[in-house]
């Protein structure tokens, strides 16, 4: 029991005799709120991950290395993870994602299997590789799109003739948070082909769709590919007949063509257009935001740091850190970021200027 000062003495040192209220509580698990509520309740983000970049041309022999180092089928996925100088050690980009750079050789797979968590693919050098979702192929090309919905089987091969690297975008972090995440291998490392490839898009791609759909991925999109000389038409047609927007430029967000709602349900994306000698406004979101360079050089401004970028190079911004882009060339950004997650729960935000 602690002890009782006696009538007319000053009694123990209160600092000491709360050090010692903290001690006894702490073996029953306790701890006390007020010592450490103003590093959880905060006036605003103060988030541990950093501004990253990450030049292609200097990371790429890394990439073509691993491809000697070991195999596909060894590795199940053979992927450089793009770690947030932050967050080293942590396999994420920020907080809630995760960013890698695949590799598939000619004549490799990647043997199925699927997963809770949903991903993403945006393809960064080469062309002729495929992935498969759920019996259905798509062959991969140059600043295409490519979603794995959640708890779908896919698997990745290549029979060109020239490696095929692409960016990995998935909702690791956020599935970990909720204990939610399962796995499992498919019995062999190719699964059959049920269906043409472009039957997705053919049902749900041209502002067309069956009569009482069903979404065969329930909240994620029905079309699992979105190509980039679509995407990059809209684009082109967009900057024919308006100013562009002073923070983005011209910039559009890949959707779910059933619902109008994001491509997937936690992870948002996105593709942009920044004329030739475009200056944007400093923007600052919540949702932290991975970018890959399709086309075009420029520079990144992200709180007091300047990365200066090319085609194939990658970036990010954390949380509630302006922004501002600069265009050298006309340029093309793929980004991607956790935006519908946290619009579903009401707590995003974002300042301009």
């Amino acid at each position: 029991m602690a002890s009782v000062p006696k009538p007319g003495s000053t009694g123990p040192d209160p600092a000491s005799a709360r050090q010692e209220f903290y001690r006894r509580m702490d073996r029953d698990n306790l701890a006390p709120l007020w010592e450490v509520l103003h590093a959880l309740v905060l006036p605003q983000p103060q988030s541990p991950c950093k501004p990253g970049y990450w030049n292609y041309k200097a990371i790429r022999p890394y990439i073509m290395e691993a491809g000697r180092a070991i195999s596909a089928k060894e590795a199940v996925r053979r992927v450089l993870i793009l770690e947030n100088p932050g967050l080293r050690g942590q396999s994420c980009i920020t907080r809630s994602l995760y960013c890698g750079l695949q590799l598939i050789l000619p004549g490799e797979i990647a043997p199925s299997h699927r997963h809770t968590q949903s991903a993403l693919r945006f393809i960064v050098e080469g062309a002729g590789a495929y992935t498969a979702v759920n019996g259905e192929r798509t062959t991969m090309h140059p600043g295409d799109f490519i979603i794995t919905p959640a708890w779908t089987w896919h698997d990745h091969g290549n029979p060109g003739t020239e490696p095929v690297v692409w960016m990995d975008g998935l909702d690791i972090p956020i599935l970990a948070l909720f204990d939610a995440q399962f796995a499992e291998n498919y019995t062999a490392d190719v699964q059959p082909v049920t269906r043409n490839e472009g039957s997705s898009f053919a049902s749900y791609g041209n502002n067309l769709a069956p009569l009482d759909p069903v979404a065969p991925f329930g909240k994620a999109s029905p079309i699992f590919s979105y190509p980039y000389a679509r995407s990059r038409e809209t684009l082109a047609a967009l900057a024919k007949n308006g100013a562009p927007d002073p923070c983005h430029g011209w910039k559009m967000q890949f959707i779910n063509p059933l619902s109008g709602a994001p491509a997937m349900p936690t992870i948002g994306a996105f593709i942009q257009l920044l004329p030739k000698g475009f200056r944007s406004s400093p923007y600052r979101s919540t949702d932290s935001t991975v970018y890959s360079v399709a086309e075009g050089t420029g520079k990144v401004k992200i709180a007091n740091e300047e990365f200066a970028f090319q085609p194939r190079d990658t970036f990010v911004v954390p949380s509630w850190h302006a922004a501002s882009l600069e265009a050298g060339d006309e340029c093309v950004l793929f980004s991607y970021s956790d935006r519908p997650a946290q619009l579903a729960l009401g707590l995003w935000r974002e300042h301009r200027g």
